[in-house]
């Protein structure tokens, strides 16, 4: 059985005057709008909230999430674990 290494990259933001957003160490793409970013780093879920925003460049194999508009906020929550299928939850 073959096992999938997950290769992590480190994680920074740089955000230049509120339009330009990049992001390193982004692991996934939780979704995203007009609105909202959602980006699943190393550090936890980041979310980025703003007007007008659109992803400019996206590589989740080499880490790397570029966003442009107006940047209103970036919050970071915690990773979500995975509670599990129906069984796991009726067998608690």
């Amino acid at each position: 059985m073959l096992e999938e290494k997950m290769i992590t990259f480190p994680h920074n933001l740089t955000l230049d005057e509120r339009k330009n957003l990049s992001i390193t160490g982004v692991t996934d793409i939780g979704g995203y709008d007009e609105q909202t970013v959602v980006a699943m780093t190393g550090q936890g879920e980041l979310t980025v909230k703003g007007e007008n925003l659109h992803i400019i460049r996206m590589s989740v194999e080499m880490g790397e999430l570029v966003v442009e508009g107006v940047i209103n906020s970036m919050q970071y929550s915690e990773l979500r674990q995975q509670s599990g299928g129906f069984f796991s939850r009726l067998l608690r």
